[in-house]
């Protein structure tokens, strides 16, 4: 007999109870009564679900029904189902509550739904299945670039997310199932709504994500095999050619690895004699520069940090001694998973490292002990510690994706790929399907990691490429260059032109910072998020959106002359030459197989879009003062939340940040702007917004706004105002308008 319980129901099946309730308006907890107390690391413990009084009626013969917004939940006896519905009662899942008790997990769904999740790619395996998964999949975090999450979806409407630090799902049209073996109790979520909506719920489980520091925004150049004076000339050939840069990403050099003492923590003074005692970090402050530094899981054992992690048992349970690989010592892992073990280890990393110049983390190698939680666990020690004394922003990139491992500002690069056009043609798959378990935060090794050197056009379209992704970075094995300079003076102007188009869109960009920490969608995302319906993006991986309103599609052939793009539907304009396209239809772009020259970016039709005016050598460089803002207004309203803070610090936790939205729509003869109240405590530097209304001749514009005859005459009066003229998207109209301040503004056509 079905029971009423407080906050849900109660069902009484042949293997037990189970207790469904709403834990919120698009979250179903499904869960056997006696499941394990402590939940899983995927789940985040500071933030637990409360309870949600979902809307209750009876089903007659089968019982309780439980419902909100988004969907609604009934026993279907005949069935011996539990049957999980949409907001407009079609049938989206149905679960087979006989097995739910046992652990295992049986679920029907409509056989044409396209399944993502569970899993990425690691760095050499095949990527070409693209994003749908099916068949026999394993919740892991894995190796080499591979992320994983006991996490499936549907665009259909749903997605099921396991209480389980490592499960096994089998997929077939029409069926899901799954096993935890460590679990034997049912304990499983069902989120409900739209993409956007499900992620949104997976962050408000799995944990939301700290914002990375501003600088992160920009470019990360990671080097192996050079010294201090290398490394300034690295530096300072960059700054001479005004090619930006903020962060310097070290490899093995920076350690004194091998030595004793703390040589896995500290600086090496033969290779960098001014490391130790924060003069070159002075030197690199000065250069608006950022050193990061290679991290690993392991320690020697005959140093007396060694022996200290063999008096505590720290190291990884029934792992044997080896010799490193580049110390050629004895070495062995140490078990992140024992909290003394974090505390000790993230201590001594604060100690030799960051208190000397290390601003960031660059996690290497904790992916080879067969745990899914090791690589989770060794940056949550980094970060709990960094956090403990200091408040500035803790950065890091890691070598695999753990679902909760984003709680503790941990980013993920694709592992040690090969250079060349098919290696850079895969990552694409790779990042949009680490995108779909929830690792928002995602780089590679642009130019590609090993066999050996780019050619000039690889390199210059793989630049490209990364521009558009959230972490951009470049790296080679030992020895191998990076910089764009490298690469002959085709490649580095076109390579150089990428990153400086990525530094104009910081604004747009750090705005996602703040999106996804909100909404638990990040920079990044496929396309088929914001069209789940179009059958023909179920699996495309050839293009993204970067944010809500720029579509990126560059190119991974070599010697490409042509493109063929498929838009969605909507009315699409090119960035670069202003050629605009109606979606719902695959175009064929002209490709500069010569001097490479062209990135395939296009502008979703609403979109409002942030540049910053002037060009920097680096984030930060010179106050943000004036902020151009590109609209391209459509019928059906459209909004950008522009965000910025100090960029630094935690502050914005407490309120210490400047949110601001920009909306607009075009009815009829007339363009609605309109520019929200601002909200938080920071006052940034931001005086004016210079707002470029795209789409037609304007007559007049509303209010006490001066005309200007020309956009240099607006410039010059200091202050608001509007003029008209032509830029390569065809007519426009600048409206000047003070920053932080809500304005409404009419434009009549």
């Amino acid at each position: 007999m079905d029971t009423t319980v407080r906050h849900g129901i109660s069902i009484d099946t042949q293997g037990g109870q189970l207790i469904v309730r709403f834990v919120a308006p698009g979250i179903v907890h499904v869960q056997h009564p006696h499941a394990a107390a402590a939940p899983a690391l995927v789940l985040d413990p500071a933030a637990r679900p409360g309870t949600f009084d979902a809307r209750r009626s009876d089903d007659g013969a089968n019982g309780p029904v439980l419902a909100s917004e988004r969907g609604s939940v009934r026993r279907d006896r005949q069935q011996r189902q539990l049957r999980i519905d949409d907001a407009q009662q079609r049938p989206l899942l149905q679960i087979d509550l006989d097995a739910a008790p046992s652990g295992a997990l049986n679920l029907r769904h409509d056989p044409r739904d396209a399944l993502y999740g569970i899993g990425g790619y690691n760095a050499t395996e095949d990527a070409s299945a693209g994003m749908l998964r099916n068949g026999k999949q394993v919740a892991m975090s894995g190796e080499q670039g591979h992320a994983g999450a006991p996490f499936v979806w549907s665009s259909a409407g749903y997605g099921v997310l396991l209480d389980s630090d490592g499960a096994s799902f089998t997929l077939a049209p029409g069926t899901i199932s799954a096993v935890d073996a460590a679990r034997r109790q049912a304990d499983y979520y069902i989120l409900l709504g739209t993409p956007a909506q499900i992620f949104a719920e997976l962050a408000q489980l799995s944990g939301r994500s700290p914002l990375f520091p501003k600088w992160a925004m920009g470019f990360t150049n990671s080097q192996w095999g050079i010294d201090q004076q290398e490394l300034l000339q690295i530096v300072d050939t960059y700054r001479a050619k005004h090619i930006p840069l903020d962060n310097i990403t070290l490899d093995f050099d920076w350690k004194a690895w091998g030595e004793d003492d703390y040589g896995e923590f500290r600086w090496n003074p033969a290779k960098f004699p001014d490391g130790p005692s924060g003069a070159l970090k002075k030197q690199m402050d000065a250069r608006g520069i950022r050193l990061t530094g290679i991290m690993k899981p392991r320690i020697h054992l005959d140093t007396v940090e060694g022996r200290y992690a063999s008096a505590h048992g720290f190291w990884v349970p029934d792992e044997k001694v080896s010799d490193d690989y580049f110390s050629h010592k004895p070495v062995q892992d140490i078990d992140f998973d024992l909290p003394a073990a974090r505390r000790w280890f993230g201590e001594l990393a604060i100690k030799y490292g960051y208190d000397h110049g290390i601003a960031g983390w660059w996690n290497d190698e904790a992916d080879t002990v067969g745990s899914d939680t090791e690589f989770m666990n060794m940056q949550r020690a980094l970060y709990d510690s960094q956090r403990a004394v200091s408040n500035l922003r803790v950065w890091s990139i890691n070598r695999n994706f753990w679902l909760g491992s984003q709680r503790y500002a941990y980013g993920l690069w694709s592992g040690d790929i090969p250079t060349g056009f098919a290696s850079m043609a895969g990552q694409r798959a790779r990042m949009l399907s680490a995108i779909n378990v929830g690792a928002m935060q995602w780089g590679m090794d642009g130019g590609g990691f090993k066999d050996g050197t780019p050619t000039p056009e690889n390199y210059a379209r793989w630049i490209q490429f990364g521009a558009f992704t959230p972490i951009f970075r470049v790296h080679g094995e030992l020895g191998q260059k990076r910089q764009p300079w490298v690469y002959g003076p085709v490649a580095e102007k076109a390579a150089t032109d990428a990153i400086r188009l990525r530094y104009a869109l910081v604004p747009y960009i750090y705005s996602y910072e703040h999106a996804r920490r909100a909404t638990g969608v990040g920079l990044v995302r496929p396309l088929l998020f914001d069209w789940p319906h179009d059958p023909k993006l179920r699996n495309d991986v050839d293009s993204w959106l970067f944010g809500d309103w720029l579509l990126a599609s560059p190119v991974v052939v070599e010697g490409q002359t042509a493109k063929d793009i498929y838009l969605p539907a909507g009315r699409w304009t090119d960035w670069f030459s202003g050629k605009t396209y109606d979606g719902g239809q695959t175009i064929r772009l002209a490709i500069d197989s010569k001097t490479w020259s062209d990135i395939p970016l296009f502008v979703r039709e609403g979109a409002i879009i942030p540049t910053r005016p002037d060009p920097v050598d680096y984030v930060g460089e010179r106050p943000l003062t004036r902020l151009d803002v590109d609209v391209f207004p459509a019928a059906q309203r459209s909004t950008f939340d522009y965000y910025d803070d100090d960029g630094a610090s935690y502050d914005y936790e407490r309120g210490a940040y400047f949110l601001q939205p920009l909306s607009v729509q075009r009815q009829g003869a007339t363009v609605q702007l309109n520019i929200g109240k601002a909200s938080g405590s920071f006052k940034p530097a931001l005086r004016f917004y210079l707002l470029k209304i795209h789409g037609g001749a304007v007559a007049r514009v509303s209010g006490k706004l001066k005309s200007f005859p020309d956009l240099e005459a607006l410039q010059q009066s200091g202050g608001e105002g509007w003029a008209s003229g032509r830029d390569r998207y065809g007519e426009v109209t600048w409206v000047r308008v003070t920053a932080g301040r809500a304005t409404r503004v009419t434009l009549a056509m």
